[in-house]
């Protein structure tokens, strides 16, 4: 996929979501029973003569597919191959095999896009295949790291819908460290 030139963002794409899509699908919890749904935030970021950024959600129920995909597919189209860009993802789980390959693939050919991930929580880490999965994302200059109790602050500050009424202020949850440690200790075991 050829990057094309930088155009009007795609209707499946939003700037907010509900705190209560925040609050439950982003949770850093260990057993993420009934979380089916991944969210993706991201920041693109160029450089060269036309510097900028933009960003937006994309959720996989609205996307008709996963949300690594509808980012390829609806966003990447819509940069212009000759400026370098940083982009940055913040996803409520790890990319599943597929996806992960994809994104490796899509590295590959365009060089000057440069990609970091940072996940509230892996996605079946124990299995062989995803850990392997998790390394090429690695190689292939992914950027892969676990969320911070700060990210999840940035997500709330700049992708939530602030209700009226409700607190406007990120409240962590109780065991929001405790779980990014785990993480954090997983992945490290798994790319190392």
């Amino acid at each position: 996929m050829a990057l094309g030139r930088l155009s009007e963002v795609p209707k499946i794409t939003q700037e907010r979501f509900p705190a209560f899509f925040f609050k439950f699908q982003f949770r850093n919890v260990e057993y993420s029973s009934g979380r089916n749904k991944t969210f993706l935030c991201y920041v693109v970021e160029t450089q060269g003569k036309e510097s900028g950024s933009f960003r937006g959600y994309l959720e996989d129920e609205h996307a008709a597919a996963h949300v690594e995909d509808a980012f390829f597919n609806n966003i990447l189209p819509t940069c212009d191959p000759n400026l370098r860009y940083n982009v940055t993802w913040y996803v409520s789980s790890s990319p599943c095999v597929p996806c992960a390959g994809r994104i490796v693939q899509i590295l590959q050919k365009n060089k000057n896009l440069r990609l970091s991930i940072l996940v509230s929580r892996l996605f079946m880490w124990e299995e062989p295949e995803m850990q392997a999965a998790l390394k090429k994302l690695k190689t292939s200059g992914c950027k892969l790291k676990i969320m911070k109790p700060q990210d999840f602050e940035y997500i709330w500050q700049n992708f939530v819908e602030q209700e009226e009424g409700e607190a406007k202020a990120f409240e962590p949850w109780e065991d929001i460290q405790e779980n990014f440690l785990y993480y954090e200790e997983k992945l490290s075991e798994v790319l190392h």
